[in-house]
């Protein structure tokens, strides 16, 4: 697009380098803006581009507006709406990690996928048990190595001591990648000490979410405001207004869910442990429900890390402000 008129459209192939080398041979001379959606392949297509002089913004696909009737969607379409938007300045870009903040992520978040697996493991076991009549289904006794252990020295079937054999060593090969994961972030804890002093500090965080949060939101210094840091989370309530009427409806969910799932598993475990947030949530809770309380304090909270890491200090714990 130029002066709001197409004077090119092209199909290349999915290669960052050459794209951007196409871009520049083009269009000789001119200042280039281009925009790219956010997906799989991570920040490789802004940085080749960005690494050619090229100015780029990457952008949420569900934040390009486009119209309830519109059932059509098609790559090509798709990139003229973001060539008119980006033109007309209706694009808004999403934050870039650096590739070491990229780096630092691929620790935590395997962490809780290695987690959620041995979990999921743990349920297959039980329903295998449930489908051959082998426990009462008001049983609930927890898996652990000395069960399996047990269930190994069951006459079973030859098939279902196969499939169970399986997915118990899947269950035992949990604990060794986690160990492993644990050491890499202790590591990588001890090269940010001053940051995890600060997490650390705060009422509920141990050293796990801590790394999560350290690795996803770093120093907060990119949100110019709490309320840029409770939107970019998710937390911040849902609004419909229509004259005099506002109505302030569920959380927005923007973001990734699995920091908000830590922010509010972390205020509930801040609770007993600060006296403050503790009465908050009471008075909130007696009115709008504990559900809400509950959202609001993880909001308290992260707020209050934030001041922390602008102001270089550790969380107090019982203060008002």
């Amino acid at each position: 697009m130029c002066q709001r008129q197409i004077v090119k459209t092209a199909t290349v192939p999915a290669e960052p380098v050459r794209l951007a080398e196409s871009l520049l041979r083009w269009f000789p001379g001119a200042t280039l803006s281009s925009a790219s959606e956010a997906g799989i392949s991570g920040f490789v297509l802004h940085r080749a581009l960005t690494t050619a002089g090229i100015t780029n913004l990457v952008v949420n696909p569900a934040s390009v507006a486009v119209a309830a009737n519109d059932r059509v969607k098609t790559d090509r379409r798709d990139a003229k709406k973001l060539a008119i938007d980006l033109a007309d300045g209706r694009l808004r870009g999403i934050s870039i990690p650096t590739e070491a903040e990229e780096l630092a992520r691929l620790l935590p978040r395997p962490r809780a996928q290695i987690v959620e697996h041995r979990a999921t493991i743990a349920r297959q076991i039980k329903a295998k048990r449930h489908q051959f009549g082998l426990i009462p289904p008001a049983s609930r006794r927890l898996m652990s190595s000395r069960y399996l252990r047990e269930l190994a020295a069951w006459a079973l079937p030859a098939e279902l001591h196969a499939r169970l054999t399986l997915l118990a060593d899947q269950w035992r090969f949990a604990p060794r990648q986690l160990l492993e994961v644990r050491r890499l972030l202790r590591a990588q804890a001890t090269a940010q000490a001053e940051l995890e002093t600060v997490y650390r500090s705060a009422p509920g965080i141990g050293e796990v979410v801590a790394r999560t949060l350290a690795t996803e939101l770093g120093d907060m210094s990119r949100f110019v405001n709490e309320r840029a840091l409770c939107s970019y989370t998710g937390l911040t309530p849902s609004e419909y207004a229509s004259g005099a009427s506002i109505r302030r409806g569920h959380i927005s969910r923007q973001g990734a869910s699995r920091l908000r799932h830590v922010l509010v598993e972390t205020a509930w475990r801040a609770l007993p442990r600060d006296p403050i947030l503790q009465a908050i949530f009471d008075r909130i809770a007696a009115t709008r429900g504990k559900q809400r309380a509950i959202v609001a304090i993880a909001r308290r909270l992260i707020g209050r890390i934030r001041a922390c890491c602008r102001h270089g200090t550790t969380y107090a714990v019982g203060t008002a402000g």
